[in-house]
C-alpha cells in the first residue's frame, strides 16, 4: 500500500514503518467529552456553558460560566495561567468547556477549564513523539480495519486492538486477556515480519555437498541424533543453489565441533573457512580437523602466522587475522562462537569471499543456548538448528554452599588434586570493591598461593591470558580467575569449578563455567558460593543440567528484558510479548507468517 505524504511523514516522525505498528502506539488516558446534565464530582466533565465574568488574580483567572446542561452557575479557576489561556474566555459567548468539578457547600467549581471542540465522544490520548491531539486526529483518520487487514493482520486481532483507540466506552485501567493477547500477537507479528523481510536471498556460490557418512563411520565413536540432524540440515542447506544463512546452538560439549568438520567435510572439493574468537579455540579447532579430517588440507591462521598462499588449502581457520588476508573464494563461511564478533565482522568475512553477486553459505555455532521461543523468532530471518543433546552424560554435582562449608570444600579441594585433577576458582572481580561482600582475585589469591602449589590467575584485561590457561592446562592444580574461562577453553583434568558470589551471575553464565568441568566424562563438581541464606533461583539451577531448559528459566527470572539484542543488534525492546511465558503465541504467529 503506497503512503501519502502525510502517512510518510507522520511515520518516520514516530519512528514506525507501517499501520500495524501504528496501532500498537496505544492510548495512556481517556477523556470523556460526553455531555451530563448532572455534575459527578471528583471527575473531569464537559459543560456547555456561557462565560459570565472573567477576573485576573495575580497567580490565577477566576471564570464564572453559566452552564446550560447542568442549570446552574460554576466557578472555573486556572492556576499559573499560561497567556494563551486567556484567550479561550470571552465574556458572553457560549461554548463547550472541559475541566475536573468539584461541589463544596453548595459551591460548584471547575479546576483547569479548557475549551474543547469534539464534543459526544471518548477522546484517547497518547504519549509519543507527536502531540497527542496530532496523533489522535491522525489515528482517527487513518487506522483501520481495512489497512491492518491489507498488511496481514487476521481480523479479530484488528478489532481488539482498534477497540482501544475508538472506544464505546471508557477502558478499564486494567486490560483484559483478550485485549493483552491480541498486543503480544500484533507485536510479535509485526517483528517476526519486518525480520523476514530484511532476510535477502543471493545464489550460491557452490551447490554440492558429498555425503557424510562413510567419514562418519571412520569416527572413533558415534555421532549422536541431535548432531545427525543439524549435519542433515546444513547438507540440504549446502546443495542448494541460494546461499544459506543457518545458526546452529548447541549446549555446552554437545560435539558442535564435528558438525563443523562435517559441514567442511560435506563441502569439498570446494574451500571452507571458520572463523574463532581466540587463539586458543582456533589452535583447538585446528588440532580437532587434523585429527578427524586426514585427507584434508587444513591450516591455522593467527596474528603470529607467517603470510601463506591459501588458495591450495581445503578448509582454513582463523582468528580476526582472516580478515586481513588475501583469501581465495571460499564457497562455506563458518563463524564459531559467533556473538563474540561484531556483526561488521562477520559481515566483512562474507564480503571477501564472496564473488559479484554470489555468496558463501553461511552457518554461525553458537554454545550459548537460546530458549525455545527466541530460537522460533530468529527462525524469521536465519534457520537455526538446535543440538540439545551431549554425546556423554555429565556426571557433574551442583550444590550451593555457604562460609560455614569453606573447611568441607578445603577438604575437597585438596583430595581432586590428590588425584591429578584441576579446580577453577571463579571470583567476581579482580580489585577490592567497597560495594561488593565478596573477595576479589588481588585479596583472595594470597590464601591459594600459600596454601596450594600450581596456582596460575588471571582475567579479562590480562594480555597473557591464552598463555596462562595453556600453561594451566597442562602443569597447574588450581586456576584463579573471573568469568574468562567462560568460553571453549577443554581443560580434560578439571573436575571441580567454584563460582563466588554466584547470585551475581545470569543461570546461562553459571552454566557456561559448569560446562568447564567433566569435559572428558570425569566425574565432576560445581559449587556455588553465596552469602545469601537462600535462593530459589540457584536451587533450581543445581537441579537443572540442559542448557536450553537452563535458558529459558533464565528468562522465567529475568523477565526476557534484553533478549533480542542478539538479533538485530539495536536490541529491541518488547513491550506486550513475555518469551518465558508466550511460546503459543510464538507459534501461532509463526504459523500465522507462513501461510
Amino acid at each position: 500500500m503506497k503512503l501519502t505524504k502525510e502517512q510518510d511523514e507522520k511515520f518516520k516522525k514516530l519512528g514506525i514503518s507501517s499501520f500495524i505498528e501504528l496501532s500498537l502506539i496505544i492510548p495512556n488516558s481517556y477523556e470523556d467529552y460526553r455531555i451530563n446534565n448532572f455534575l459527578v464530582e471528583h471527575k473531569s466533565q464537559v459543560i456547555d456553558a456561557t462565560v459570565e465574568s472573567v477576573y485576573r488574580a495575580p497567580n490565577s483567572i477566576q471564570i464564572t460560566f453559566y452552564a446550560h446542561n447542568l442549570g446552574h452557575s460554576i466557578q472555573g479557576v486556572l492556576f499559573r495561567p499560561r497567556p494563551y489561556m486567556m484567550h479561550q474566555f470571552k465574556v458572553g459567548e457560549r461554548d463547550y468547556f472541559y475541566g475536573l468539578c468539584d461541589c463544596k457547600m453548595g459551591k460548584c467549581t471547575m479546576t483547569m477549564p479548557k475549551k474543547i471542540s469534539q464534543v459526544g465522544e471518548i477522546t484517547p490520548k497518547y504519549k509519543s513523539t507527536l502531540r497527542s491531539d496530532v496523533l489522535q486526529r491522525f489515528i482517527q483518520k487513518n487506522l483501520t480495519l481495512e489497512k491492518l487487514a491489507s498488511e496481514g493482520l487476521k481480523e479479530y486481532i484488528a478489532t481488539e486492538i482498534l477497540k482501544l483507540h475508538f472506544p464505546a466506552s471508557i477502558p478499564s485501567k486494567e486490560l483484559e486477556t483478550p485485549t493483552i493477547d491480541a498486543l503480544k500477537y500484533t507485536e510479535l507479528f509485526s517483528y517476526m515480519k519486518q525480520l523476514s523481510v530484511k532476510r535477502r536471498y543471493f545464489s550460491a556460490l557452490s551447490s554440492s555437498a558429498r555425503d557424510y557418512k562413510k567419514w562418519a563411520g571412520t569416527l572413533p565413536f558415534e555421532l549422536t541424533q541431535k548432531q545427525i540432524e543439524a549435519i542433515e540440515d546444513i547438507k540440504k542447506d549446502i546443495s542448494k543453489d541460494v546461499a544459506a544463512k543457518r545458526m546452529i546452538v548447541g549446549d555446552v560439549g554437545s560435539g558442535k565441533t564435528m558438525v563443523i568438520l562435517a559441514a567442511a567435510y560435506m563441502n569439498m572439493p570446494n574451500k571452507s573457512i571458520l572463523m574463532s574468537p581466540t587463539t586458543i579455540l582456533a589452535n583447538q579447532l585446528y588440532e580437532e580437523a587434523k585429527k578427524y579430517l586426514p585427507y584434508a588440507k587444513i591450516t591455522l591462521v593467527t596474528n603470529k602466522s607467517k603470510k601463506l598462499d591459501l588458495s591450495e588449502y581445503d578448509l582454513i581457520i582463523g582468528t580476526h587475522a582472516l580478515l586481513y588476508r588475501e583469501l581465495p573464494k571460499a564457497s562455506l563461511v563458518m563463524v564459531d562462537e559467533q556473538h563474540r564478533f561484531g556483526t561488521q565482522q562477520r559481515n566483512m568475512l562474507e564480503k571477501l569471499v564472496s564473488s559479484g553477486d554470489k555468496k558463501p553459505h553461511y552457518l554461525q555455532f553458537s554454545a550459548t543456548p537460546i530458549p525455545r521461543t527466541q530460537a522460533m523468532i530468529e527462525t524469521a530471518h536465519i534457520d537455526v538448528s538446535l543440538i540439545t543433546s551431549t554425546p556423554f552424560k555429565k556426571d557433574i554435582t551442583s550444590k550451593v554452599i555457604h562460609k560455614q562449608d569453606f573447611k568441607d570444600l578445603l577438604g575437597h579441594i585438596k583430595s581432586e588434586i590428590s588425584k591429578g585433577n584441576q579446580v577453577l576458582l571463579v571470583y567476581p572481580l579482580v580489585e577490592q570493591s567497597e560495594v561488593l561482600e565478596y573477595q576479589s582475585i588481588d585479596e583472595a589469591r594470597g590464601y591459594w598461593e600459600k596454601n596450594f602449589d600450581g596456582v596460575y590467575v588471571t582475567h579479562g584485561k590480562d594480555k597473557e591470558k591464552e598463555q596462562v590457561l595453556l600453561d594451566f592446562a597442562k602443569d597447574g592444580n588450581i586456576l584463579i580467575a573471573t568469568t574468562v574461562v567462560e568460553v571453549g577453553i577443554s581443560l580434560p583434568k578439571l573436575s571441580t569449578v567454584v563460582i563466588v558470589g554466584a547470585e551475581r551471575l545470569g543461570l546461562s553464565t553459571l552454566h557456561q563455567l559448569r560446562g568447564r568441568v567433566s569435559r572428558t566424562g570425569l566425574k565432576g563438581y560445581c559449587y556455588l558460593y553465596t552469602n545469601a541464606s537462600a535462593s530459589e533461583r540457584l536451587n533450581e539451577f543445581c537441579h537443572t543440567v540442559s542448557g536450553f531448559d537452563i535458558a529459558n528459566m533464565d528468562l522465567k527470572y529475568r523477565k526476557s528484558g534484553d533478549l533480542l539484542k542478539g538479533v538485530n543488534q539495536s536490541g529491541s525492546q518488547f513491550k506486550w510479548i513475555d518469551l518465558a511465558e508466550d511460546e503459543s503465541i510464538v507459534s501461532v504467529v509463526k504459523k500465522d507468517l507462513k501461510s
